[in-house]
């Protein structure tokens, strides 16, 4: 049985947080890892994605850019360009990378057995302390007819190497209309569908009016309020029935109806389940000697969250103090316009027993939307908590809004007080300055 200080279980960007830190500080660290060391972010999700949506937004631009003339999409070469950007899913680099900072790599699925044991294989580890950090997998629905072989999960959709030539997604969320814009504007024909009356149903309603614009302004067909009723698949593609009556029919149908986490094998008795997720305190400690980051804690799931709570585990592995901070996480889709937000939304605000004050200012009210292209649209959206006078909410829709939505999240974070953010003096002409406007109309 070899000996370690502590186990790190997933190599995504939450234990890549964690276990080089810990190696750093001369602990003895494992990491094991089932799949590819980087976890779904480089190799199937945030990486590709956004590399096959950067022509997309290339082409959206050159729509509204007087003199220029709008670019054809050259799929062999996006299609490279995207090899090369998730490594051909080679994760030998990444590995060598951990090994060099010290970290023993395992390949292989982990079992906890109890705190302080880790199965892997046929092999047993001891160790001080262990931290959960394996991600999670697609959720594919329960729909009778469905295949769940013949659907398409974000993996398919973000290493495919010919685009359809129709395509329904099954979710209005941030994954289905990052997939739907792309295969849009490489020639798809795409059907989304969304339980929900609006698409992004958690995020505010204006932000939804913005979301089902951008979606009909690159020709892609939004259905909300519909449940999927069955699916039947055969040589051409697949039909998929809805509770309206409707039917659909196309080449591919993909699931983008969220994730479930990795969980298997890794709850011994004294980690707490909640709605399938890891429950962990404010330091992400799941029980004595248990610790858990990332999607597996069901906190939000996005990269940028599992690297924060792998550093606040290394914090305290390492004694020293830390505590997570949820308020001020930034949520981003990026199609074009990019849609973000950040802290809660005005319904969360009403259950948490807040006093608040909104404000909206439309993207056409800064000079800088008419010199960036014509016929631009989004906005920004603020929400102040009116007893402390500070943002506990914002929203932003416009190019490159997920650059700018930093400004609003730091405000949140910092809890800068309504008069200093009236009195902030933005660079002109820029995006940035949305956001002293709007803070002025509270």
């Amino acid at each position: 049985m070899r000996e370690f200080d502590c186990v790190v279980i997933g190599t995504g960007p939450g234990g890549r947080a964690v276990a080089p830190a810990l190696a750093a500080a001369g602990r003895r660290i494992a990491a094991v890892e089932a799949e590819l060391v980087g976890g779904e972010c480089p190799f199937w999700a945030c990486i590709p994605s956004k590399t096959l949506l950067r022509p997309a937004q290339l082409r959206d631009d050159a729509r509204h850019v007087a003199g220029i003339a709008e670019p054809t999409p050259d799929w062999p070469q996006v299609r490279a360009y995207r090899d090369y950007m998730n490594s051909g899913l080679d994760d030998s680099r990444n590995a060598e990378s951990l090994e060099r900072a010290g970290v023993t790599l395992l390949r292989g699925e982990a079992r906890i057995p109890r705190a302080g044991r880790v199965v892997v294989g046929e092999e047993e580890l001891s160790c001080a302390e262990i931290v959960i950090a394996s991600g999670s997998s697609a959720l594919v629905p329960e729909i009778p007819g469905l295949e769940p072989s013949r659907v398409w999960t974000n993996r398919e959709a973000t290493t495919l190497t010919e685009v359809p030539a129709s395509a329904i997604v099954l979710g209005a969320g941030p994954v289905g209309i990052e997939v739907g814009q792309y295969l849009a504007e490489f020639g798809c024909a795409v059907t989304l569908l969304e339980r929900s009356e609006r698409a992004l149903a958690r995020e505010d309603p204006e932000v939804g009016e913005h979301v089902a614009r951008v979606l009909a302004a690159h020709r892609i067909e939004l259905r909300t309020g519909v449940t999927v009723t069955a699916v039947e698949h055969d040589a051409t593609g697949v039909l998929v029935r809805t509770d309206d009556g409707a039917t659909h029919r196309a080449e591919r149908l993909v699931a983008a109806t969220g994730r479930r986490s990795r969980i298997e094998g890794l709850t011994p008795d004294g980690v707490e389940l909640r709605r399938g997720n890891v429950v962990v305190d404010e330091r992400c400690r799941a029980a004595e000697g248990i610790w858990a980051i990332g999607d597996v804690t069901g906190v939000a799931q996005f990269t940028h969250v599992a690297g924060y709570q792998g550093r606040v585990v290394a914090e305290n592995l390492l004694g020293r103090d830390a505590t997570a901070d949820y308020r001020a996480v930034p949520r981003v889709v990026f199609c074009e316009p990019e849609v973000a937000a950040v802290g809660m939304t005005a319904s969360q605000a009403r259950e948490a027993g807040l006093a608040v004050d909104r404000a909206t200012v439309a993207l056409a009210e800064v000079d800088r939307t008419e010199t960036y292209g014509r016929d631009l649209f989004g906005g920004v959206g603020v929400l102040a908590d009116r007893d402390r006078g500070v943002l506990v909410g914002a929203w932003a829709v416009g190019p490159e809004a997920g650059e700018w939505i930093h400004t609003a999240a730091l405000a949140v974070k910092a809890e800068v007080p309504l008069a200093v953010l009236r009195d902030f003096v933005p660079q002109f002409p820029t995006f940035n300055e949305l956001w002293s406007t709007v803070v002025r109309r509270l």
